[in-house]
């Protein structure tokens, strides 16, 4: 007589709360977020199947306005962000001792100790009008009032990039640290130049980690709700204070949920451009940052 085989039962009561985690908190919230864009109210508590919601997002300027502008800046932060933190993942990986590294990566680590509010009011404080670096600049003589720094869009990228520069470095440090140094040793001895190293060796080793720290940034930048509020102002027009005031503060659910339907198409579209143009795949790029 065989015995049974329990591994597939195993297996399945281990990935049980994983996959109630996933349908509960991931897949069944977005099922209702796309059945509630697309119904409209026409009575108290009467709905009907509509494309309303959409229609009132393409008829209203300052709704797609707001929804291009966080896109681009969302964009233009990864790509700022990459740029800081490809030099500091490459001294970490490459130019210090091993136990250096711990330290340096220990200090990179340091400002997520406190919660994203408490960092965000750090920057009020340093760019007030009466903070430290305002005060610093009169006291040079480079301007006669304290200058005005909140409120600007270079404060709002300053916040996104600093929030995000972690989230960077970890996924490139991983890639660069597999590089062996033997290559680059190679590549100087037959003649190669810096810029040809770093565009024909470096990058495409690194590249699975530069997709997988853009990726996050990225959709961390667009669903960021705190830093452009705080930083930018009533003007920062940032996407997801449109979702916050359609659903907190004129209870407009429907209209809300077709905004956060329509910011998650975005994140997924731009996911999907950028291993396409990167010729990379999104389970080879997780795989190689464990």
């Amino acid at each position: 007589m065989t015995k049974p085989d329990w591994s597939g039962l195993t297996i399945g009561l281990l990935l049980a709360p994983v996959l109630l985690w996933l349908v509960g908190l991931l897949v069944l919230p977005h099922i209702e977020l796309l059945i509630l864009s697309l119904q409209a109210r026409v009575a108290p508590g009467e709905y009907v199947w509509s494309l309303q919601q959409y229609d009132t997002f393409f008829s209203e300027p300052l709704y797609w306005h707001t929804f291009i502008r966080t896109a681009v800046m969302s964009l233009l932060a990864t790509v700022l962000t990459l740029l800081l933190a490809f030099p500091v993942a490459w001294m970490i990986a490459k130019e210090v001792r091993p136990d250096t590294r711990a330290g340096l990566t220990l200090l990179v680590l340091t400002p997520f100790w406190v919660s994203e509010l408490v960092r965000t009011i750090g920057w009020l404080i340093l760019l007030h009008p009466k903070g430290v670096v305002a005060q610093g600049v009169r006291a040079l003589g480079l301007t006669e009032q304290p200058p005005e720094l909140l409120y600007r869009d270079i404060t709002i990228l300053l916040g996104l990039v600093y929030g995000s520069l972690l989230f960077m470095v970890v996924p490139l440090v991983n890639s660069l640290g597999n590089l062996d140094d033997s290559i680059i040793e190679a590549a100087y001895d037959l003649g190669g130049s810096p810029i040809n190293i770093l565009w024909q060796i470096v990058l495409p080793h690194a590249a699975p980690g530069i997709t997988a720290g853009s990726i996050v940034v990225f959709m961390l930048c667009l669903g960021n709700y705190l830093t452009p509020t705080l930083l930018g102002g009533k003007d920062a027009l940032w996407f997801t204070e449109q979702i916050y005031t359609q659903f907190i503060t004129r209870f407009n659910w429907n209209q809300g949920a077709a905004f956060g339907f329509l910011l998650l198409a975005l994140s997924t579209t731009m996911v999907w451009l950028g291993l396409r143009l990167t010729g990379q795949r999104l389970n080879y790029v997780m795989q190689t940052q464990k």
